[in-house]
């Protein structure tokens, strides 16, 4: 199990684990981010990370992408 930062990108994941506080679990599920989820690492912008989820385009902040556990 590693942080999604550490994926390469273009490569879809099996998320395992949302970690952090629980507002911040709270806020990553809202955006499809649970256990069991396909993830892709779309890009890597100038500390954000640009995840696929869903069909979906999310940018999230490196900290934050560093909860999501593959």
């Amino acid at each position: 199990m590693m942080p999604i930062t550490l994926a390469n990108v273009g490569e879809e994941m099996m998320i395992k684990k949302v970690g952090g506080n629980p507002e911040t679990r709270r806020f990553l599920e809202n955006l499809g981010f649970v256990a069991g989820g396909a993830v892709t690492v779309m890009n890597r912008i100038g500390g954000n990370v640009i995840l696929n989820i869903k069909n979906s385009r999310v940018a999230v902040s490196k900290e934050m992408a560093q909860k999501i556990m593959v």
